[in-house]
């Protein structure tokens, strides 16, 4: 039997214990149609790029299947009947992976992380690889001499409420 991997996403108004029985209800499904599950993870409650049937955030829940196509295709009819889940994703693939996802992987380094992340501190050192010394270094490769003044540098007369000095 082939290997999938089978994401979907369902509606943010859900509970969490309603989105595991949606994947208890589709596992039961896979095995009743001669198939197996090997993994299921929920990912969590994530912001969606664009707005889907009202949607902004949807529950994420991935499932490592071992099922014949007839199951999957079932699965999916399932889905698409359903409105709480608005959307769904399968991929074939070679061989499952053992251990936890990338996104269980991604969640596990961030906590590690901690607050700052790994610079710790305030330290910028990802601001590209040249000293700017005193703010300089833009390319020009030179100092800028004196300020000229804002007048034009001319000594030309000033007026002051149309009165002239004579």
């Amino acid at each position: 039997m082939p290997f999938y991997e089978h994401v979907y996403l369902a509606r943010q108004d859900l509970s969490a214990q309603q989105v595991e029985e949606l994947s208890a209800q589709y596992k039961g499904l896979i095995e009743q149609m001669g198939g197996t599950v090997a993994k299921t993870e929920y990912w969590g409650v994530k912001s969606l790029t664009f707005r889907m049937r009202k949607n902004r955030k949807a529950h994420f829940t991935l499932m490592n299947i071992n099922a014949p196509s007839a199951a999957i295709a079932e699965v999916e009819r399932q889905e698409r009947l359903s409105e709480d889940v608005l959307r769904t994703l399968t991929v074939r693939v070679d061989e499952l992976e053992d251990g936890p996802s990338a996104m269980m992987r991604k969640a596990d380094r961030d906590e590690r992380r901690g607050e700052r992340g790994e610079r710790g501190g305030f330290d910028r050192g990802d601001r590209g690889g040249f000293d700017r010394g005193d703010r300089g270094g833009f390319g020009r490769g030179r100092d800028r001499g004196p300020r000229e003044d804002r007048d034009g540098g001319d000594d030309s007369e000033v007026i002051v409420s149309g009165e002239t000095d004579q």
